[in-house]
């Protein structure tokens, strides 16, 4: 940020009376610019033990494959994010039968929530942000090619926990480790229901 949005002055990193972190503050105006963590919600969609996937047509990671998400619009629900996000990506009307999984990436300012999600009518297309969609079982999901660690880390639960149809809500934090890999800490895992 440079310039004010209230006055168009310039902005500096300080920390403001009665704050206790560097925010962006006006240098006339006094305005703070508060920054605060995007959301992002999307769909794990199973249909007959198959996983709904999208191949991204955007940066970033062009080409790759996800579950069908993208950041929540100001007057949405997460829910209805969510469902808006797998129609516009994957042409899927859905029903949400479930949370998923909520996952903090402090070091990126992002939080995702996923759902489980079933389809209410059997018609899938790619939207504008997809090359293509599919449906794919879980020895076929594109592992090396999932464009998101978050989305690997949904998978890799998700996939476990159908093989028994016991799902839970999951909880944590990704954070890199070491040798610089994405990581789940700070997990929970609270059980839902049998599915």
């Amino acid at each position: 940020m440079k310039f004010c949005s209230k006055c168009g002055a310039a902005v500096e990193r300080r920390i403001p009376e009665g704050e206790d972190r560097e925010r962006w503050v006006c240098s006339a105006c006094a305005t703070i610019h508060y920054e605060n963590p995007r959301m992002v919600v999307g769909c794990i969609v199973e249909q007959g033990g198959h996983i709904l996937l999208c191949k991204r047509a955007i940066e970033p990671r062009h080409g790759y494959w996800t579950v069908p998400a993208g950041f929540l619009e100001i007057g949405e629900s997460a829910v209805q994010g969510a469902v808006r996000e797998t129609y516009e990506e994957a042409g899927a009307r859905v029903q949400v039968i479930a949370p998923y999984a909520h996952f903090d990436i402090p070091h990126i300012g992002q939080a995702y929530i996923f759902y489980r999600a079933r389809m209410l009518a059997p018609e899938i297309s790619a939207g504008t942000e997809s090359l293509e969609v599919k449906w794919a079982e879980p020895a076929d999901i594109p592992w090396a090619e999932l464009a998101f660690p978050v989305v690997r880390i949904a998978l890799e639960l998700h996939t476990q926990e159908a093989k028994t149809s016991s799902y839970h809500m999951h909880t944590g934090i990704l954070a890199r480790d070491e040798a610089s890999r994405y990581v789940l800490r700070e997990h929970l895992a609270l059980p839902l229901f049998h599915a």
